[in-house]
């Protein structure tokens, strides 16, 4: 009896901390964000009004952040933008870091009407008997200098840190395997270590 009713404890105590610890994880990265936000702005607000205001410069970041939303949607907005970005771009430094970024940025946006990422796939990397899911980006064509012969390739991009950082791999066409996952959950697989997984991956047409 008293064996039953240690494993039942135990079983609903596990239950629970599989349940609480997503949602901690999840509040101390909120928590986390806002004060990361909040103290950027803060110290100018701290300034201006003489005291400290906690969570006022969180609440100028959402504003801010809802206006450059606001003016890129329009026209006019968006010539502003491109004129602040066509200076960003002659920055020699800067350019290199902000068009990777921004390529990624696009990648996922839903406005964006060339996805960047067009198919989940799975591919055989880093070695034979190994594979690793993947963002299908380009599909490009290799000239050989010699006999002039072309070769279909398909880029590959391979997340190797989260979903931010990875390695872009050539493979051919026939080493592809084209999951029927859509690109917002295999984004999610991705973060969650391959969690998110479904048992079974069925195929997808090309």
């Amino acid at each position: 009896m008293g064996t039953s009713i240690s494993a039942s404890l135990k079983r609903r105590f596990i239950a629970g901390l599989f349940v609480s610890v997503p949602a901690i994880i999840t509040l101390l990265a909120i928590e986390w964000l806002f004060r990361f936000v909040d103290g950027i702005l803060g110290p100018f607000y701290n300034r201006l009004l003489g005291h400290p205001t906690p969570g006022l410069g969180f609440l100028s970041a959402i504003a801010l952040i809802f206006i450059v939303g606001v003016v890129s949607t329009n026209v006019f907005g968006r010539r502003i933008i491109e004129f602040f970005e066509h200076i960003f771009m002659k920055i020699p430094v800067f350019k290199g870091f902000y068009t990777a970024v921004r390529h990624l940025v696009d990648a996922f946006s839903p406005d964006n009407k060339n996805v960047s990422f067009r198919k989940f796939v799975i591919v055989e990397y880093p070695r034979k008997g190994l594979f690793a899911f993947g963002f299908l980006t380009k599909e490009c064509t290799v000239k050989s200098a010699g006999d002039g012969t072309e070769k279909c390739l398909r880029a590959v991009y391979i997340p190797t840190n989260n979903l931010y950082l990875g390695e872009v791999i050539l493979v051919g066409e026939d080493e592809v395997f084209y999951t029927d996952i859509p690109i917002e959950e295999g984004v999610k697989i991705i973060l969650s270590g391959g969690i998110a997984a479904p048992n079974r991956i069925g195929e997808a047409t090309k």
